[in-house]
């Protein structure tokens, strides 16, 4: 186990408890944020504790899985809003002392699958 996978399993649980003060120090001081599908970008630790702080819903999340190198991290997240159900992809850095320097979002979209292969998968 990593200092940084330490930190990104804090940075989910501060999330889930809405403890913004305790999210911030898992931060470094000039995180950067990326969303690629929207290409919005969120700079600084203060900014980027606003955009969660702001986010709208009653939303909720839980690790699916998490992979861990000793500066970067990746975790696959579920997350409710209300009825509505989510898994997000995120990519994590570190900046060398425990804190997260950079994180890569992506939330897929569901969708159907092409026509003619469901003689080889099964649907869940």
């Amino acid at each position: 186990m990593t200092d940084l996978r330490k930190t990104v399993e804090s940075f989910w649980a501060f999330a889930e408890a809405r403890d913004w003060s305790a999210f911030a120090d898992t931060l470094a001081e000039d995180v950067v944020y990326t969303l690629p599908q929207t290409r919005e970008r969120v700079s600084g630790r203060e900014r980027y504790v606003e955009f969660n702080r702001e986010y709208p819903g009653d939303w909720h999340l839980r690790i699916e899985r998490m992979v861990a190198e000793p500066e970067q991290v990746v975790t696959w997240v579920h997350v409710t809003v209300g009825l509505e159900e989510m898994y997000g992809i995120s990519f994590f850095n570190g900046d060398g002392s425990g804190r997260i320097s950079a994180v890569t979002d992506f939330w897929p979209e569901p969708y159907e699958p092409p026509a003619g292969r469901d003689h080889l998968t099964e649907r869940y």
